[in-house]
């Protein structure tokens, strides 16, 4: 009997055909409107990235893996996961060559004034801006280690920066000059032009940089933010944005998106909003498919998956 599998997205004619060549029985619903029905009930394998808010997975007797098609798994029902003991892979490094590039351009923006720049030729004001940094030189921080954070500093090491990387223990890290254990992180908050935040959403890092962690920072230091919202206390954001402590920020996440138009980051001169739009390319429903055709292959061939998801880390 074909294994049922459940696609959330429709990936086009080919590729679900070459799904159903593997030997699979494949159903596809839309996600903004998935709900449970007799005709989705023996479902196996689910891919996806959020049906969660409208679909009951405790209702899906019969699933053991779910694919998901994001990095972060925040939007999982955690609980019902673990108890049904359902495997689940996510897309780490599908987007990780947009994010690092993003963040490139990212720090950029804030030390070259961009913004400032551009607001000028919106209101037709020809007038030179002095508070122009070189990237040169500078130390670049980065919380979290991971495939974006080396995409990134792979690409930043052309531009003569110092690169430190902080994760869970210290080790050692490709393209950094130096990386430390999370247990230095006001020491090297300190030294920082640019923090960049990169870290999965965990209970553990939920507000990690909150305001005694701002307090610690460099002033005049920038901070970019393409991980998630709640990694940063907002309130203390702002007010570092306010008082100048921090110069500015490029923020691509928050705490809850969309951003509510009442945020003060809106207002803010030195803060850089985007809507959550650092892993968008054209690249990134090819390097998707390719993640979730392979696990479909060695999923039924009963091999080992690609991208396994350790439930109780959260990453």
């Amino acid at each position: 009997m074909a294994v049922k599998v459940l696609f959330t997205y429709d990936y086009g004619k080919e590729n679900m055909n070459s799904i159903k060549e593997l030997g699979y029985d494949v159903s596809i619903i839309d996600e903004k409107k998935a709900a449970f029905s007799e005709s989705i009930k023996d479902t196996e394998v689910l891919v996806c990235y959020n049906p969660f808010n409208s679909l009951d997975i405790s209702l899906l007797k019969d699933l053991r893996y779910i694919q998901l098609s994001s990095i972060g798994i925040d939007q999982l029902p955690i609980d019902i996961v673990k108890q049904s003991n359902i495997q689940v892979c996510n897309n780490k490094g599908g987007y990780s060559i947009p994010i690092g590039e993003w963040i490139v351009m990212s720090i950029l923006q804030l030390m070259k004034n961009s913004h400032g720049l551009y607001r000028n030729q919106l209101n037709k004001l020809w007038k030179m801006k002095t508070n122009i940094l070189e990237v040169y030189g500078k130390t670049i921080g980065f919380i979290g280690t991971g495939s974006i954070a080396v995409e990134a500093a792979k690409r930043l090491k052309g531009f003569g920066v110092g690169l430190i990387g902080i994760n869970t223990n210290g080790r050692n890290i490709d393209y950094f000059d130096e990386c430390h254990s999370i247990e230095q992180l006001d020491q090297i908050l300190s030294i920082c032009d640019v923090v960049v935040i990169t870290v999965p959403s965990t209970k553990e890092t939920k507000h990690l940089i909150d305001k005694a962690a701002f307090s610690k920072l460099k002033r005049g230091a920038f901070l970019v933010n393409v991980a998630r919202g709640s990694i940063l206390d907002e309130s203390a954001l702002i007010e570092s944005l306010k008082t100048g402590n921090l110069a500015g920020a490029a923020l691509d996440v928050f705490e809850e998106e969309p951003l509510g138009k009442d945020s003060e980051l809106w207002t803010l001169s030195n803060a850089i909003i985007t809507p959550h739009n650092s892993w968008i390319s054209e690249m990134r429903n090819e390097r998707r498919w390719k993640l979730i055709y392979e696990n479909l292959r060695r999923y039924i061939n009963g091999e080992d998956l690609v991208n396994k998801v350790d439930l109780e880390k959260g990453y």
